[in-house]
């Protein structure tokens, strides 16, 4: 599976958050600040998870359905990655 330069560029700017939050707890800021960024930090990987699901669910599709695979099945398992996530 590729990854696309779009979701390299999110997943790098989650670690900036993340260790952006570091910080502010090594600097002994307010909690209500660090749950404020560990949330937009949450949404911000469910988001990138969905992309990652999205743009590459086509690609998954047509290699289940040349090796074989049931793309329902595919599909189903890719769906139940993302409600497990939550």
């Amino acid at each position: 599976m590729e990854y696309t330069t779009q979701i390299q560029n999110r997943v790098k700017r989650i670690e900036g958050q993340l260790r952006g939050v570091l910080r502010m707890m090594e600097e002994g800021k307010d909690c209500k600040e660090v749950i404020t960024q560990l949330s937009a930090a949450r949404s911000a990987i469910d988001r990138t998870m969905g992309l990652v699901v999205s743009t590459n669910l086509v690609e998954c599709a047509l290699e289940a359905e040349r090796t074989g695979e049931s793309v329902d099945e595919m599909i189903q398992e890719a769906v139940g990655l993302l409600v497990k996530s939550c």
